[in-house]
């Protein structure tokens, strides 16, 4: 199994963590845009992010991750299911970034947004500035910022693998006296802050694990896969063109030459509308497939 997540639990305190490997789907999400080495590397770890903040919630539905900025990297967006299916996208002016360049250089003055989004009640959603070195440390931030439980994050990716470590503090339950429970918690961190990126991108849970925690009673759990997926459909696109209204989508149809074509940023797959379509879906007939005027 190539890209999934890890829970894993200390016996002896009060913390849970997860561990993200994404390849298959990393390189899914690279290969629909020609993103300079810098911007591969954020988008890798902002997947990863994702992957790891679905494992600490416990919903259907989902959870999308949005960064924006007035720098070389407008917008990050990415997305995060219940079923663990992942997406994602990078706007981006390549002119603008140089080799080497981290998350300051590319997104100055951004701020991330946090949304979730469940199938069922209502959508949060939660705001910071891009105010550290590193997505890592800004996502940390956010925590820290909020009245959420403590979490931090570990985060690296090199274009052809994402990877990232999670700990979070959990409810007094083993450790009581809040003395024993912060100093339990900066102990683990502190282990945690030694881990290179290159152990975390290069060795596997368990000795990774244990490189860091070999005097911890740590439990490591079963893994549940992840995959890339679009939620993108032609049904979805039907719907975005009854939004217009028909007045407007009949103006586009006859602006494209009477073909509205829809195109999704994150897979570039394209829905083809041509009159019939149009006529169809305004007459409440939806659309189930391309017209069969159109060859």
């Amino acid at each position: 199994m190539h890209d999934f997540t890890q829970r894993f639990l200390f016996d002896d305190t009060d913390v849970r963590g997860e561990l993200a490997d994404l390849q298959g789907s990393y390189a899914e999400v690279l290969a629909k845009h020609p993103y300079p080495e810098p911007v591969a590397q954020l988008l890798g770890e902002m997947l990863t992010a994702a992957s790891l903040l679905i494992g600490t919630l416990k919903f259907d539905g989902l959870l999308i991750l949005q960064a924006r900025s007035s720098g070389a990297v407008p917008l990050l967006m990415v997305e995060c299911s219940s079923e663990r299916e992942v997406r994602g996208i990078a706007r981006y002016h390549a002119e603008q970034i140089p080799a080497g360049a981290g998350l300051r250089e590319l997104m100055p003055e951004g701020v991330l947004a946090m949304t979730v989004d469940p199938a069922q009640g209502r959508r949060y959603q939660g705001i910071v500035a891009l105010d550290g070195a590193t997505l890592a440390q800004c996502l940390s931030n956010y925590f820290a910022s909020s009245e959420q439980l403590p979490t931090r994050f570990w985060l690296n990716a090199d274009g052809r693998r994402a990877r990232g470590l999670l700990l979070q503090q959990l409810p007094a339950d083993r450790l009581k006296d809040p003395e024993a429970r912060a100093a339990s918690w900066e102990h683990l961190i502190t282990l945690a802050d030694t881990l290179t990126a290159e152990e975390l991108l290069g060795l596997d849970n368990e000795t990774l694990l244990h490189r860091l925690y070999h005097q911890e009673a740590v439990r490591l759990f079963e893994p549940y896969p992840l995959h890339f997926r679009c939620s993108c459909s032609r049904e979805r696109s039907a719907n975005a063109l009854t939004s217009l209204g028909q007045e407007d989508a009949q103006r586009l149809l006859e602006e494209q030459g009477g073909t509205v074509v829809v195109d999704c940023q994150f897979c570039n797959q394209r829905y083809v509308f041509d009159a019939s379509d149009i006529a169809q879906l305004f007459a409440g007939g939806g659309i189930e497939g391309p017209s069969a005027t159109r060859h």
